[in-house]
């Protein structure tokens, strides 16, 4: 068994049983603690676990929500991938939503420069970043800004997306299943993505292979509203495919 296959059982069983023991991993999947510890500390910076003595939580269980920081530098390679298979998604002009999130911020760093597009963001990072590209033009949403995401949410960031209609929404996601659709832990980011989703004439999932299957406890889509997933190579070619029977098509970069 591959250390990614290893990893995806782990958090596979963490889900299942609600928690998972060094010992009895190691033993049952036939490697020393120290790899089984190793594992838990890929799925922890990957911020699917939360470790606690002796073994790991998944981190729904928990109502644990990894900050951005912590979020941009686990899976970056896979994250690079995705956005720029991203990029194909792109309109040849008109407008777009880009959501915060770490994948989605891969995106917003290779835009190419040859497009006139309108960008609306809840973000104040990205928006800065956007802001030095002379071919678009960038709209802010405002609101409440919450610390561990950098995302801008509330009604001041609600009542514009209902008088917007963009071509394509680029929407990140914390959890992602074929029964729960995608989820996120706020409620309050929850309706701002919504309303995203809502607002494009198409919406595209950016989200790397841990984000499915997982559910957190405010749900903002179906799988059957979005149009196109784009992940990452590790997600299994069975869930892909049960991906893409409840409606989107399914990208692995």
């Amino acid at each position: 068994m591959y250390a990614e296959e290893r990893q995806q059982e782990i958090l596979r069983r963490a889900r299942a049983a609600g928690r998972v023991d060094v010992v009895s991993l190691a033993g049952e999947l036939d490697v020393t603690t120290e790899t089984i510890r190793r594992d838990l500390t890929v799925l922890e910076r990957a911020g699917v676990l939360r470790r606690v003595h002796g073994g790991a939580i998944p981190v729904e269980r928990m109502g644990f929500e990894p900050a951005l920081a912590t979020r941009d530098e686990v899976m970056t390679a896979e994250k690079e991938r995705i956005a720029k298979a991203a990029l194909a998604e792109l309109p040849e002009d008109g407008s777009v939503i880009i959501d915060a999130g770490s994948t989605t911020g891969r995106l917003v760093q290779i835009l190419p420069a040859d497009r006139e597009l309108t960008v609306v963001v809840n973000s104040p990072p990205l928006a800065t970043v956007l802001a030095t590209r002379a071919n678009l033009s960038v709209i802010m949403l405002g609101g409440r800004l919450r610390g561990r995401t950098l995302a801008t949410v509330d009604d001041w960031a609600l009542r514009p997306l209902a008088q917007l209609h963009v071509d394509v929404a680029f929407m990140a996601t914390n959890g992602c299943s074929v029964a729960k659709g995608l989820t996120t832990p706020d409620p309050a980011e929850a309706a701002i993505k919504r309303a995203m989703v809502t607002a494009a004439e198409r919406s595209v999932l950016l989200a790397d292979h841990t984000k499915f299957t997982n559910t957190y406890l405010a749900s903002f889509a179906e799988l059957s509203e979005i149009d196109v997933v784009i992940t990452d190579t590790g997600l299994d070619l069975a869930l892909a495919a049960e991906l893409s029977g409840a409606g989107p098509e399914v990208v692995r970069a």
